[in-house]
């Protein structure tokens, strides 16, 4: 990017884009540039990323995530302020890289087109023909545009499909440094990936040399898991052998925290980081010579027949081994721990399968119709996605509102949910409980839900994490026990400020959380999440009023919004999905997992061994047929 500045392509004014599909990259990698260029972040080189902005008008070089890009190009579909575009770690292919690299493949082509004309250089039709049926591109005609330059990177990529995809363009190689590195399997399966990872952590670290540990996990709730056992366990060592330091990397954790993993250990101690799969391309964490390798990932998995997306836990593919393994060989021989067989490996699948053939494509759906594509099937996606996970979709957005029977986007509520940087169906609760004259707390609430997991529970402390949890649960349900976290966190920073420094209220309100056994980054990140949709709602005119103390009209009002997740308790205690037909169990972090209601709605379908749906309210089964008549009818 640095020699692109210098080569003269932001002269007029122009921008040098780079798109990451994870916000830790951005902001890393975007530090590290302004750092080496000499310049504060946020002038010259900047960074934005969803609920934090490091740019000004002086930018020039903007690293974002692709999201970001996407949402932009929902205000300026030509993309006009950029003169170069990278796309980075495009080997991912997130749904949000496939979609961009689809509609950059149709700006880029417009943009040359109308260069040409501005010059008297186009041939007759050429500008017709380069983008027939991109009515979205229409406001680039007329504009002084130059064409746009597009570099797609990545570290493993399949260059051949993405050469072809952009009509034969020219791939170039570059040889990476990579130091040896061992592999090491199990002899047998391991029935606990978690112990074996706690397990070989204390063996490297007892028995190898110097050099920091990597371990991958698969989210949030194992990392903490595994750094509060590794802290216990460190505990019951000679004080010679505790210099050991966890540090956990995971998307929802805040930039300043994920920002920690990049700090050199202090002399004599060693790190241990704790990651999701954020780790395995995204960034290049210094000092690591061990990588323990689970063999597991989450994945959005989209069943389309039955229209229910889940979290499932599946084995990585052999691309993401690699890439993991690679991790230990960056500054020096390293070794990596694979947590299976070496039987194991030879089964896995050779590149993992694109997000867009495998989750829920109703928020890809939205933004294309907001930007004017109405022919979904025909866009001109790198890998087409399912056909009957179109139409799905298409039928939730639908039944939400959001569309017209002709497939266009409904004129006010369509173009609201649009606007806001949520999954429809969240969109529509806000828009929702505007008119049942619930917003405030309809935004808590879906600001708490765009988090992982807000409560913990040790095992060592498992009836006093209960205790703790009973003094905010509601008898009708996860949404409304949200709430009474939220609010009653509020209430003891507003206390706090009033006594305290910022400094001193802020290590408080981690005490209150620990007190509590509430995860304090969760809470806050929910806190980050809640300022900005409070702004989205705000400049869209939504008004904001509470239904006080009547949670009959909250839960009215996310029946209404959460429909389509609506749940009928059976004989044998198990819930029948109402849209799907689909079996599942209530979670037992739920504060409804043993009261057991006859119907609920809840927000997350997570598939383990069982089928477990989480965030659960209870709701009168006969409001359905009276709040979404679209899809109940009295039966």
């Amino acid at each position: 990017m640095v020699y692109l500045f210098y080569g003269g392509f932001c002269r007029d004014g122009g921008v040098i884009g780079i798109t990451q599909p994870r916000r830790v990259a951005a902001v890393s990698v975007a530090k590290r540039v302004a750092e080496e260029c000499g310049v504060a972040l946020g002038q010259k080189v900047g960074y934005a990323i969803r609920f934090d902005d490091m740019t000004s008008a002086s930018t020039r070089m903007k690293y974002m995530t692709d999201g970001l890009l996407l949402r932009e190009a929902l205000l300026d579909p030509c993309l006009s302020k950029y003169s170069v575009i990278i796309v980075d770690e495009a080997h991912e292919r997130t749904v949000h890289t496939d979609v961009l690299l689809g509609l950059l493949k149709s700006v880029q082509k417009t943009r040359s087109s109308v260069s040409k004309v501005m010059n008297g250089h186009a041939q007759n039709g050429l500008l017709m023909g380069a983008e027939k049926d991109k009515s979205f591109l229409m406001p680039c005609h007329g504009k002084k545009l130059s064409p746009l330059k597009l570099i797609i990177m990545s570290a493993s990529l399949d260059a051949r499909v993405f050469s072809e995809y952009f009509g034969s363009a020219r791939a170039v190689h570059v040889q990476g440094r990579q130091y040896p590195v061992d592999i090491l399997y199990t002899h047998q399966p391991e029935s606990d990936y978690l112990d074996a990872a706690l397990i070989t952590i204390f063996q490297i670290h007892l028995e190898e040399s110097h050099g920091d540990i990597l371990v991958f996990l698969t989210g949030q709730e194992e990392i903490e898991s595994v750094e509060r056992l590794v802290h216990e366990r460190l505990r019951q060592l000679p004080e010679g052998n505790q210099k050991l330091l966890t540090f956990p990397i995971f998307s929802s954790l805040p930039s300043e925290k994920q920002m920690k993993v990049f700090m050199p250990a202090p002399p004599g101690f060693r790190k241990v980081i704790l990651a999701t799969n954020i780790a395995e391309t995204s960034v290049t964490i210094p000092g690591i010579r061990y990588v323990i390798d689970s063999g597991v990932v989450k994945a959005r998995i989209y069943d389309a027949d039955a229209g229910i997306e889940s979290l499932d836990i599946v084995k990585t593919s052999k691309a993401q081994a690699l890439q993991r393994s690679g991790r230990a060989g960056r500054e020096g021989p390293g070794k990596c721990y694979r947590l299976y067989p070496e039987s194991e490996f030879d089964k896995f699948e050779d590149s993992t399968t694109p997000e867009i053939k495998r989750c829920d494509l109703s928020n890809v759906i939205l933004q294309l119709k907001a930007l004017g594509i109405d022919d979904i099937a025909g866009f001109d996606f790198i890998d087409k996605p399912n056909r009957t996970a179109i139409i799905r979709s298409l039928e939730s957005l639908f039944l939400l509102g959001a569309l017209t029977e002709e497939s266009k986007l409904t004129d006010i509520v369509g173009h609201q949910m649009a606007r806001l940087p949520l999954e429809p169906v969240y969109s529509k609760a806000l828009i929702l409980s505007s008119q049942f004259n619930c917003l405030e707390e309809m935004l808590i609430v879906v600001a708490m839900l765009s988090v992982e997991s807000i409560f913990y529970a040790p095992r060592e402390k498992l009836e006093e994490s209960r205790a703790a949890l009973r003094c905010f649960s509601s008898p009708e349900g996860d949404h409304l026990t949200l709430l009474n976290v939220f609010r009653a966190s509020n209430e003891f920073v507003v206390k706090n400020k009033l006594t305290h420094s910022k400094e001193k209220a802020e290590k408080n309100l981690r005490k209150w959380c620990k007190d509590n056994f509430i995860n304090s980054r969760s809470l806050r990140h929910a806190r980050d999440v809640h300022s900005q949709i409070q702004r989205n709602v705000e400049q869209m005119g939504l008004r904001i009023t509470s239904c006080g103390d009547d949670m009959l009209v909250f839960r009215r009002c996310l029946a209404a919004s959460f429909f389509l997740n609506a749940a009928l308790k059976q004989p044998d205690g198990m819930y029948r999905i109402l849209s799907s037909g689909l079996m599942v169990q209530i979670h037992p972090s739920s504060v409804l997992f043993r009261s057991k209601p006859e119907c609920i709605i809840f927000d997350k379908l997570v598939r383990t061994n069982n089928n477990y749906i989480r965030n659960i309210c209870r709701i009168d089964y006969l409001w359905l047929p009276e709040l979404a008549p679209q899809c109940y009818g009295l039966q």
